[in-house]
């Protein structure tokens, strides 16, 4: 399976943008972080990496709302 890097963009609306595709984690990571220190601050995107069968698998589980993680001062 290959690793997808794509940008996100939150504003106004939440954007995917499919950068790159790589069949190792290593040289999606380097690229990944390449990608995020050049990335201007003021822009308030996000670059990730991810793995998946495919570029709508990749594309589904970037949309996908996560459950927050339980806090452990909640008890």
């Amino acid at each position: 399976m290959p690793y997808y890097i794509y940008k996100l963009s939150s504003f106004p609306l939440r954007m995917l943008e499919k950068l790159e595709q790589h069949d190792a984690f290593r040289d999606a990571s380097a690229r990944a972080k390449a990608l995020r220190a050049a990335l201007p601050p003021a822009e308030g995107a996000l670059i990730k990496v991810i793995l998946a069968d495919n570029e709508l698998h990749a594309e589904d589980l970037l949309s996908q709302q996560r459950a927050p993680q339980p806090n452990p001062d909640d008890d």
